[in-house]
C-alpha cells in the first residue's frame, strides 16, 4: 500500500541554521507541565539539510541531523501513549516511547541503551528505514493531526541519539558470555547477518563473517548511496563486531569458494546462517536492454558507492559520463541511482515510472529530495523500447502513456496503457530499476535446500530452512525489503539458533 497522502505536501527549503532558531524559540514557549492538547500544538521539526544547489555537486550526507534544541522539541511531542502503537510498527519493537522520553528528559545515554536493547544499527535505521510506513504510521499524533507528515519524528530522534553516542566515542562493546566451543558461520554481511553474528556472538559461539566483496556491509555498502549512509557508519558497526571477536572473511564467495555443505561437513561449523540479500537485478525484457549504455541500478550503484567511481581523483572505477539519463522504476533504488546521476554530473536525470507519485514505494523523503536537485518525474509512462544509434549505443527511449485500472494485490491501481500515445525522449543512459531477485548460485550449489518459485530460500518462523542447521533470513527470505525489516527476521532468528545450540 501507498505511505502517502493523496495530496502531497508541497516542501520548501529553509536553512539549518533559521530551523535552529525555529526550534529555540519553540522551546521557549513550551509550558513547565505538557497536557496531550500541548504537546499536540508544538510544531514538528524538519530535518535540516545541505542546499540542495550545493549538494548536487557533492556526495556529503543530504540529511544533517537534529541540533539538541531541534530534538528536545521533537520529543516533547510524544503523548506517551500507554498502547504504545509505535512499538507494534517497529519490525524490531523498539521501547520507543521509552527513549524518547530519556531524550525529552536530557538523557541521550539511557536513550541509546533503550535503543540498542532491541536495534544494533540505530544510526543506519534511524536515516534509511520507511518510518513513514512503520512506526510513525500508528503514532497517535498523526492521527490525531490527520497527517503522517505530523506523527513524532521517531527515526530522526532515534539517528540524533545514535549520532550522539558515536560523535562522543561512547559506543561500547556488548558483553561476551564464555566460549562455549560452538561455531557459527554468517554468509552476508548485510543487516541480517550482521544482526545474527552480533547475538550468536553474545551466547559465546565463535562467529565467522563470510562476503563475498572486499567490503562487508552488504546492500548498506554498494546500494545506498554515501549521501544517504555515509561508510564510515556501516564501518563503525562492523568494527564493533570485529572487536567482539567475530572472525570476517571477505572476497569468499559460497557456493563458489566454498560449498555449504563443505562448512558444516568438513570446516567444523554447527550452525550457517544465509543472509545473501536479493541483489541480481530485474530487467524489463524490452527491445534494446542489450545496448552499451543501459545499466542496472545495481551495477551503476555498485561502480559508484562500493567502487567510488565518483572520485576520480582517487579511484579508476569506469562509469560512463552521461548527459541524458532516464531511470526507471519508482522505488528508494530508482531514486538513488537517479540522485547519483545528477551528482556524476548529468545535465539531464529523467525518472519514468508507469503510476502515478501517489503509488511511488520510494520515501516521500527522497521523492522530495530528488525533486529539490533537479530530477525531472514522468508519472504514468513507461518504456516500450530503447533506441540505439548507428554504433550500438542508446540514443532514446519510445515511451507509452498509461492510465489507471483497477487495483492490483498490492492494493496500488494498476497502469494500464493507452493505445497510439507512443512517444520518444532523446538520451545516451538508461539505468533500469524496477527491483531485484535472489541469486541463485547458493541454492544451485546446495541440494536440499529449499526455495519459491521466486528463487527465494523457504524457511519458517524461526529461520530455519529445510535442511539441518542451516538457518536463513533477510531479503534472500522476504525478497526485497528494508533494512529493520531484514534486522527483525536476523533477531528471531538469532534466537533459534542460540536456542538449537544450547540443546545439542
Amino acid at each position: 500500500m501507498s505511505n502517502r497522502n493523496s495530496e502531497q505536501r508541497i516542501m520548501t527549503y529553509i536553512p539549518p541554521k533559521q530551523l535552529e532558531q525555529n526550534a529555540v524559540q519553540a522551546l521557549e514557549k513550551v509550558p513547565a507541565t505538557l497536557s496531550p492538547k500541548d504537546r499536540m500544538a508544538i510544531p514538528a521539526q524538519e530535518m535540516p539539510s545541505q542546499d540542495p544547489a550545493v549538494r548536487r555537486s557533492n556526495m556529503h550526507e543530504v540529511a544533517l541531523g537534529y541540533t539538541p534544541e531541534q530534538a528536545k522539541v521533537e520529543a516533547l511531542r510524544c503523548l506517551q501513549c500507554k498502547t504504545a502503537p509505535c512499538i507494534a510498527g517497529c519490525p524490531v519493537g523498539i521501547n520507543i516511547p521509552g527513549f524518547i522520553q530519556a531524550i525529552a528528559d536530557g538523557d541521550n545515554k539511557q536513550a541509546i541503551d533503550i535503543i540498542k536493547k532491541d536495534s544494533l544499527l540505530p544510526a543506519v535505521c534511524g536515516r534509511v528505514c520507511p518510518q513513514e510506513s512503520q512506526c510513525q504510521a500508528p503514532c497517535t499524533v498523526g492521527k490525531a493531526l490527520k497527517s503522517v507528515d505530523k506523527a513524532v519524528n521517531i527515526g530522526r530522534l532515534e539517528r540524533y541519539v545514535a549520532d550522539w553516542e558515536r560523535e562522543n566515542n561512547l559506543i561500547e562493546i556488548p558483553e561476551i558470555k564464555p566460549d562455549t566451543g560452538k561455531k557459527v558461520g554468517i554468509i552476508g554481511t548485510g543487516p541480517a547477518g550482521l544482526t545474527v553474528a552480533a547475538d550468536v556472538r553474545r551466547e559465546g559461539h565463535s562467529v565467522v563473517l563470510f562476503e563475498a566483496f572486499h567490503k562487508p556491509g552488504g546492500v548498506m555498502i554498494y546500494g545506498i548511496p554515501e549521501f544517504r549512509l555515509p561508510k564510515e557508519i556501516v564501518q563503525q558497526e562492523i568494527d564493533t563486531l570485529t572487536a567482539m571477536g567475530c572472525e570476517l572473511k571477505t572476497n569468499f564467495v559460497i557456493g563458489r569458494t566454498r560449498k555449504v555443505d563443505d562448512l558444516l561437513s568438513e570446516d567444523g561449523f554447527d550452525a550457517l546462517f544465509i543472509g545473501t540479500g536479493a541483489g541480481l537485478p530485474r530487467f524489463m525484457n524490452i527491445e534494446g536492454e542489450n545496448l552499451v549504455g543501459v545499466y542496472s541500478a545495481n551495477e551503476y550503484l555498485t561502480r559508484s558507492n562500493l567502487m567510488r567511481a565518483y572520485d576520480k581523483a582517487r579511484a579508476d572505477t569506469p562509469i560512463f559520463a552521461s548527459e541524458k539519463v532516464a531511470v526507471l522504476g519508482g522505488g528508494n533504488v530508482a531514486m538513488d541511482a537517479a540522485r547519483t546521476a545528477v551528482r556524476l554530473g548529468a545535465k539531464e536525470v529523467h525518472l519514468i515510472y508507469r503510476r502515478t507519485e501517489v503509488e511511488m514505494p520510494a520515501r516521500i523523503e527522497e521523492v522530495h529530495h530528488a525533486k529539490e536537485e533537479g530530477v525531472v518525474f514522468h508519472m504514468l509512462q513507461n518504456p516500450k523500447r530503447i533506441l540505439s544509434d548507428e554504433k550500438g549505443w542508446v540514443s532514446g527511449i519510445e515511451c507509452l502513456r498509461y492510465e489507471l485500472g483497477e487495483p492490483d494485490d498490492s492494493g496500488r491501481r494498476c497502469p494500464v496503457a493507452i493505445e497510439g500515445s507512443e512517444f520518444e525522449m532523446d538520451l545516451d543512459t538508461v539505468i533500469v530499476a524496477i527491483g531485484n531477485d535472489s541469486n541463485p548460485l547458493i541454492r544451485q550449489t546446495t541440494p536440499g535446500l529449499e526455495t519459491n518459485k521466486w528463487g527465494n530460500i523457504v524457511a519458517d518462523e524461526t529461520g530455519k530452512t529445510s535442511l539441518d542447521r542451516i538457518y536463513a533470513g533477510g531479503d534472500i527470505v522476504l525478497g526485497a525489503a528494508t533494512v529493520i525489516l531484514a534486522m527483525g527476521e536476523g533477531r528471531k532468528t538469532a534466537a533459534a539458533i542460540n536456542e538449537m545450540l544450547a540443546n545439542s
